[in-house]
């Protein structure tokens, strides 16, 4: 059966949620459908989305923004990955970098033969930490940055990169970028939500000057309140405090000091964590806790005598619950973003999981008929990533050793996820790393936490015999020096990002 399609989409919310969602489905206005944000300047937005994953560049490029303009609209810094200071251990500190590690051989994975040749305990054959594997980890602890290359052979090509921006900026640039294709704004607050009585779906929103906006789809990017989905749909929220018990953070920005620095820095503290992102023009910080384990006073004077530099604003409370809602899509309503969910910062995956959101909404846009095995495979798609990308924080968390306070004991010991605690049975017998379906961290990004978080395997592959450890060895050295060769050969991430940067940059293979 044939329905009519879709003419009037309403969005809820701005902020970054409300106005990539705009962006992406601007190009609909062109096909004559009506599109209507509704978002009001008295309420403020979360902003904690400084901080990026590489996936961010595929979505700015499907739009069809330019790179360029982009980064100094919106301040922005390269970002290589993220470094961990205190995590697995007190002095402990290591690096999730961006792109590939290491270079199989004969088909045996690059961190079966790092794990071999380990374990063999000869110190003529150790093959030293991981970092200096990866030309993304090389080059952000040298302060160094240049794109990949597309040359499979070469060093550069194992590099992928990601940014730091301001948010609101972000928000600011995409919002003339979709007005400029099309979307309406309507400026006002929500005072009610009209349903149709004889199946629930939503018809429009009241603003409380008594102007009615009217729509066959909505999209509720209201951010924590969920004003669509939870309040007016009740759809529950799954908390996930069990196993993450962080709800609160506290953010000051600060003046610049010295030249940013290429990748975000997480602090482990007695009762959360610290973060530093650097942009062009300022440092954004924040220190994400449990209520349960720190006051907000307390949580307060860890991140004020932990900044580097003088801060530009007052500290700015925020709170959350870590989870999601138990169905993204109800009904004529979509959640994306805070409304849907959320899963603490720590591995800058707030605007990826609105990213996604959108691009599974755009890979099953609906008809009026509103089918529900496209509502359920919408569901279940989110899902499936939310979770995934649940069990890879929950991973720095019990991966860790430290016994200094009641909140490290606490998080170590609360029972894991199943699909958690079978991936890591797994690691810890062979090094067993499977790809995960429809999932956004590699077998890169696993390795790069649980070795760095001193949770080694008790055996390598038993493939690894096709592999003569002199000969590995040699090769490992070989990996190491072209590496470091080629890092710092890079420019200064700050001379690449004011354009003074020398090029072309040398090209420097592994074979």
């Amino acid at each position: 059966m044939s329905h009519a399609p879709i003419r009037s989409v309403v969005i809820v919310g701005g902020g970054s949620a409300g106005w990539m969602t705009a962006a992406a489905l601007s190009r609909l206005c062109a096909a004559g459908m009506s599109l209507t944000l509704v978002e009001s300047e008295e309420i403020g937005t979360v902003g904690v989305g400084e901080a990026t994953i590489p996936p961010l560049l595929d979505f700015n490029a499907a739009l069809g923004i330019d790179e360029a303009a982009f980064v100094a609209a919106t301040r922005a810094t390269f970002k290589l990955g993220i470094e961990f200071v205190d995590w697995g251990r007190l002095g402990d500190r290591y690096l999730h970098p961006f792109g590939t590690i290491g270079r199989a051989q004969m088909g045996v994975p690059f961190h079966q033969m790092w794990l071999r040749q380990r374990l063999l305990r000869r110190p003529d054959l150790d093959p030293g930490a991981l970092g200096p594997y990866s030309i993304a980890a090389a080059a952000a602890m040298r302060g160094r940055f240049a794109k990949p290359t597309a040359n499979r052979d070469a060093v550069l090509s194992g590099l992928s990169y990601a940014y730091h921006f301001d948010a609101g900026l972000y928000a600011r640039f995409l919002r003339n970028f979709a007005e400029q294709r099309g979307v309406r704004r309507v400026e006002g607050r929500i005072a009610s939500i009209e349903k149709r009585g004889e199946d629930g779906f939503l018809t429009g929103v009241t603003l409380r000057d008594g102007r009615r906006v009217e729509g066959e789809f909505f999209i509720d990017c209201s951010g924590f309140r969920a004003l669509l989905l939870g309040e007016a749909l009740g759809v529950p929220y799954r908390s996930w405090r069990h196993w993450l018990p962080c709800d609160s953070a506290v953010a000051v920005p600060t003046e610049r000091i010295g030249p940013p620095l290429p990748y975000t820095r997480a602090t482990a503290d007695s009762a959360g964590w610290r973060w530093r992102i650097p942009l062009q023009h300022r440092t954004g910080n924040g220190h994400v806790y449990s209520s349960s384990h720190a006051s907000d006073e307390v949580a307060r004077t860890a991140l004020i005598d932990g900044l580097d530099a003088p801060a530009t604003a007052e500290p700015r409370v925020l709170r959350f619950v870590p989870g999601r809602r138990e169905r993204m899509w109800e009904r004529n309503c979509v959640a994306i973003g805070l409304s849907g969910g959320f899963i603490e910062p720590l591995e800058s995956t707030s605007i990826h999981l609105i990213q996604q959101g959108i691009l599974r909404l755009l890979a099953l846009f609906p008809d009026s008929g509103f089918a529900g095995e496209e509502i359920d495979a919408y569901n279940a798609w989110l899902v499936e990533e939310y979770e995934h990308i649940r069990d890879f924080i929950i991973l720095h968390y019990h991966a860790s050793t430290r016994d200094d306070s009641d909140f490290w004991c606490d998080v170590r010991a609360a029972p894991l996820p199943d699909s958690l605690a079978e991936r890591l049975a797994l690691w810890r017998g062979k090094g067993r790393l499977l790809p995960i379906a429809n999932g956004l961290f590699t077998t890169d990004s696993w390795l790069a936490v649980l070795v760095g978080q001193n949770i080694l395997p008790a055996a390598a592959d038993p493939m690894t015999v096709l592999l003569p450890p002199d000969e590995t060895g040699r090769f490992l050295a070989h990996l190491r020096s072209v590496i470091a060769r080629t890092a710092e050969a890079l420019p200064f991430h700050e001379a690449f990002l004011d354009g003074t940067a020398a090029h072309p940059l040398p090209e420097r293979r592994v074979g």
